[in-house]
């Protein structure tokens, strides 16, 4: 039998076994989740569907943040941020590495040319001459290839080809986390700005107000304290006006490195408005299994996949090891012949090697690799279990933010009114000095209240997109 034919045979036999891998039949682990939310019925697939056709994984970013200015900046911080950047880096090495590993598939061709001098001394040669020899060679062939029988080298490139997609969903989990904290960031320092606003405001009432109680103080209409208490309210207003102005620059500060430049002045918020849309009003039924979407579940489970490869590569291990080594080519002991007739030269080197003894080695790495995935599966259950709770937070959250809102700004209302009332009061003699100034601390806390709740209802809207997988596109 020809070296060509037995090569021939030879990738009949590992094309005829191409799908043949020792790695366990992957199945996906159930999700330790119920399959509601807390208080919803649990809806078939098909209410599911009709109830939900549009879910926050399928919907773009720049359709869901309705202020231009911060989509401009999230599209800022895609181009230039430095964890995202590193994320897709992470995915070129990923991709790499697989490209290596599928490589070993096929038999990789080396042409080879060279030299072999040779010099020997005179009581090593029948002449008793020292002799000189050269042999010069040209061949094309092949070097330890292994006939992967036994599928080794293809559970290996699964494994790879697994940990590069999972780097892919890490990179839009990370691209989903930048989006969130742009567009927290930005709220934040919208809020920030309202309330370093509302306290200078407070702060230049509240010194008109002392202006007024000293002149009325020198004309013997209030006495000392009232003057003192005057004073005590602006000296308040304008440490808080201190402070949120500080608040503001750390705020820039921050968005600045999100976005890894400079944020241009034209695209800060001046107040807090309403820059999410209103598509986070999840429609009731919507089942848990959505959360098998979001790229960190995702990552989790190509992980899982990657780990139940490497059991099959380990498993393989145990089973002989089958390599060809192939050459053809010509010889000459001189270079102006090595082209000739007669100078053609071949080699055919196939290798069997069989593991007999090796003091549990393979026994050892079959066990890490089963352990390895019983690891995957704990980490996939538990990323399972901490969408499920991050999501079910949020929507509990989401439920009562309403009617926070409402009543804050009712409270704003009444605490307004009541300043109103108590400024006539006390302008009529009715009631003392201290009972207008706490009318103005109760309506000062309800305004930053009130600001407060709508960065929490802004931000809620932001953390269900993330939560539920938002789109990455």
């Amino acid at each position: 039998m020809t070296p060509i034919r037995t090569l021939s045979i030879a990738l009949a036999a590992v094309l005829a076994g191409a799908c043949t891998t020792l790695a366990p039949d992957y199945q996906r682990p159930a999700a330790p989740v119920p399959a509601a939310w807390s208080g919803e019925a649990t809806p078939s697939a098909a209410d599911a569907h009709a109830a939900n056709p549009t879910v926050l994984a399928d919907v773009d970013w720049r359709d869901y943040f309705a202020d231009a200015r911060l989509r401009e900046l999230i599209g800022i911080a895609l181009a230039n941020n430095r964890d995202l950047r590193v994320a897709v880096l992470n995915i070129e090495q990923a991709r790499a590495q697989y490209r290596i590993q599928r490589a070993d598939l096929f038999p990789a061709l080396n042409l080879n040319g060279g030299q072999n001098a040779q010099r020997l001394p005179g009581d090593l040669t029948n002449s008793g001459e020292s002799t000189i020899s050269r042999q010069f060679s040209a061949t094309v062939g092949i070097a330890a290839w292994e006939l992967d029988f036994f599928g080794r080298v293809r559970s290996l490139r699964d494994q790879a080809l697994e940990t590069y997609l999972a780097t892919e969903d890490a990179r839009r989990s990370v691209q989903i986390s930048l989006v969130a904290e742009v567009s927290n960031a930005w709220l934040t320092l919208a809020a920030d700005r309202e309330l370093r606003d509302l306290a200078r405001d407070t702060f230049e009432a509240q010194q008109k107000s002392v202006d007024l109680t000293g002149r009325a103080l020198e004309a013997g209409a209030v006495g000392a304290l009232d003057l003192r208490q005057a004073q005590t309210a602006m000296e308040r207003a304008r440490a808080d006006a201190a402070r949120y102005s500080a608040q503001v620059a750390k705020d820039e500060n921050a968005l600045a490195l999100l976005i890894g430049s400079p944020v241009p002045a034209r695209l800060l918020p001046e107040k807090l408005v309403d820059a999410v849309s209103a598509i986070t009003d999840l429609p009731a039924g919507v089942p848990s299994e959505v959360l098998v979407r979001r790229p960190d579940v995702l990552q989790a489970e190509r992980q899982l996949r990657a780990a139940n490869a490497s059991i099959g590569a380990a498993r393989a291990a145990f089973f002989p090891r089958i390599t060809l080594t192939a050459s053809a080519g010509t010889a000459s002991s001189t270079l102006d012949g090595l082209f000739g007739a007669g100078s053609g030269t071949w080699t055919f080197v196939p290798q069997l090697v069989l593991p007999i003894f090796n003091a549990g080695e393979l026994s050892a790495s079959l066990d890490v690799a089963m352990v390895q995935r019983e690891i995957n599966v704990a980490r996939y259950e538990k990323t399972i279990q901490s969408a499920f709770r991050e999501t079910a937070d949020a929507l509990a959250e989401r439920a009562t933010l309403s009617e926070q809102l409402d009543a804050r700004r009712k409270l704003v209302e009444a605490s307004s009114e009541s300043y109103r009332l108590s400024d006539a009061r006390y302008q009529n003699g009715i009631d003392s000095y201290l009972v207008l100034l706490d009318a103005q601390r109760s309506r000062y806390a309800a305004d930053q209240e009130l600001i407060s709740a709508r960065l929490s209802e802004a931000s809620n809207r932001v953390t269900l997109y993330k939560v539920m997988g938002g789109g990455w596109q």
